[in-house]
């Protein structure tokens, strides 16, 4: 199930947030902590400090949408040791830590660029 068509970007918010907070206060931390535009219809994500919930705030050019996620039982793999603030991921990224995928320890192929076969 894809539920988010093509987000230009996806940041994760790597310290835990308080999950009182709500669109007003996540699209604060977006533009305050995150120094990015929540208006500019990527994809961001909060994590509790339990790693049981997950909130993704994001624009869809009418309004603010939130989408929530709690998860009964285990917890969702964190990127807490990775570098910086912010982690920028990609969807395939986003997708694995939706599964419960550790993206610190995949380390996949590196892309190729070459000019010539020759």
């Amino acid at each position: 199930m894809k539920m988010f068509i093509d987000p230009p970007k996806i940041y994760l918010h790597k310290q835990p947030v308080d999950f009182r907070k709500s669109i007003n206060g996540l699209s604060l931390l977006v533009e305050q902590d995150m120094q990015q535009s929540p208006f500019s219809g990527a994809l961001f994500v909060f994590c509790n400090r339990q790693r049981t919930r997950r909130k993704v705030l994001y624009w869809d050019n009418t309004g603010f949408c939130l989408w929530y996620k709690r998860l009964e039982r285990d917890k969702f793999r964190w990127p807490r040791l990775m570098p910086g603030k912010v982690l920028s991921i990609s969807e395939q990224q986003w997708h694995w830590l939706l599964q419960g995928i550790d993206i610190q320890k995949l380390t996949p192929h590196q892309p190729l660029q070459y000019q010539s076969v020759g």
